[in-house]
């Protein structure tokens, strides 16, 4: 029995052929690629496309804690707001009625003002302002005058005379900061005056100033310092430095000085010249110790000795001096001999800080020219004061600083201004 194998009759018979051709192919390639030479089957361009994942970044707990998610904004949800102009009415400001109104006529007709007053309107003039709590009374002849014939309704104020004497008093007045002011009184001539010199400075200071003022009487001769006051005690400064550990407090110190009207405390010296020989360079500085807890100003009326141990110990504190001289020839020579010696030993910046007194009481200053004197001076020193006579000071007893002459007590205060202007309100060390 015959079998046909005809392609038109076998439906597979294609598909067989197609796959031996293919594998001839295949297998034509091997061969080829066999070949020691593979340049001349290989094409000249080779491109190899490789298609890799995309990289996952691993985003950190912490980072996503603090992660900000991105909203976008999307404009058009914006509503748009039409521009449009607002018209202000402005009023005027009245200037002048408002001035009126904080005038003091204004307040004392009970007008009231028509805008908020400030803090600075309650002043001590305006909120004392009455009978009770007027302005004081002014100073001077012609102001008194004005003031009583319009029954107290014209207050021109004080003089300018009353004016200079209330800047003075500023002066004196300034404040230190840093301990103690020292000033000594000295020259090497002795009867000038300087116990004098020291009482009139010492009550001017006390006088004006609300702290505390003592001199000491540093005089080894027997100084007669505390016989220009009332005597409250018979303490001298050998009491002080016998009984310096037990001073603990003011209360103990001021039984050992006495006290003038004017506050001024005086320490007496030794009245016995045996004793005072003995006070020498540490018992002042013992004295000075204690002195420097209680009161700002110390003031020093020195002997005639300016070798003396004490005087050394005075100058190593001092920040300003005085010096006293008479209106004689003797007297003015000697004052400038002081000052000589006080630079030749290393005092130099103190004489150029110093204030003469020119005490014009002592005998023959009648007979010299005193601005010859003061011209002298004014080459070596800061400042000179003149101190005119007073009976009062001639008779060399107790002294009523308030019945001095008016001219004698603007003498003292002008002192106690220009020693105060010399010293330093603080310490520079």
């Amino acid at each position: 029995m015959a079998i046909n194998q005809s392609n038109d009759t076998d439906p597979e018979g294609p598909t067989l052929e197609s796959e031996s051709a293919d594998a001839a192919t295949s297998q034509a390639v091997l061969v080829e690629l066999a070949q020691p030479d593979l340049t001349a089957v290989l094409p000249e361009s080779l491109t190899i496309d490789i298609d890799l994942p995309a990289p996952v970044r691993a985003v950190p707990a912490d980072e996503i804690a603090i992660a900000i998610d991105d909203v976008a904004v999307n404009p058009g949800y914006v509503t748009p707001v039409p521009i449009s102009t607002t018209a202000i009415d402005l009023t005027p400001i009245a200037v002048a009625d408002d001035r009126a109104q904080y005038s003091r006529q204004a307040r004392l007709r009970g007008d009231a003002s028509t805008t908020p007053e400030s803090s600075a309107m309650l002043t001590a003039d305006r909120l004392l302002e009455g009978k009770k709590f007027g302005r004081p009374a002014p100073q001077g002849r012609w102001p008194r005058f004005v003031y009583g014939v319009t029954f107290h309704q014209v207050n021109l104020g004080d003089s300018a005379t009353y004016r200079a004497r209330r800047a003075v008093d500023a002066r004196i007045s300034k404040s230190f900061e840093g301990g103690t002011r020292f000033v000594p009184v000295l020259t090497r001539k002795g009867g000038v005056g300087k116990t004098t010199i020291t009482t009139l400075m010492g009550m001017a200071l006390a006088d004006v100033r609300e702290d505390r003022i003592v001199a000491i009487d540093a005089n080894p001769d027997r100084g007669t310092l505390s016989e220009r006051v009332a005597k409250q005690t018979r303490a001298t400064v050998r009491d002080v430095v016998t009984k310096a550990a037990s001073i603990g407090g003011f209360t103990d110190f001021s039984t050992l000085v006495s006290r003038d009207e004017t506050r001024l405390d005086i320490l007496a010296s030794d009245t016995d010249p045996m004793l005072s020989e003995a006070f020498d360079e540490n018992d002042y500085n013992v004295v000075a110790d204690l002195c420097s807890r209680f009161y700002s100003i110390v003031l020093t009326d020195c002997g005639t000795g300016i070798v003396h141990s004490v005087m050394r110990a005075t100058l190593q504190r001092a920040d300003s001096v005085v010096i006293v001289s008479g209106g004689s020839v003797d007297e003015a020579r000697l004052a400038s001999e002081t000052l000589t010696w006080l630079e030749a030993n290393g005092y130099g910046e103190l004489v150029r800080n110093a204030v003469v007194a020119l005490n014009t009481a002592t005998q023959g200053t009648n007979l010299v020219k005193l601005d010859e004197i003061e011209s002298h001076f004014r080459s070596r020193v800061r400042e000179i004061v003149r101190i005119p006579y007073d009976p009062q000071l001639a008779a060399g007893s107790v002294v009523n600083y308030k019945e001095l002459k008016q001219i004698t007590k603007d003498a003292a205060r002008e002192l106690a201004a220009l020693v105060v202007d010399g010293l330093p309100a603080r310490r520079t060390a």
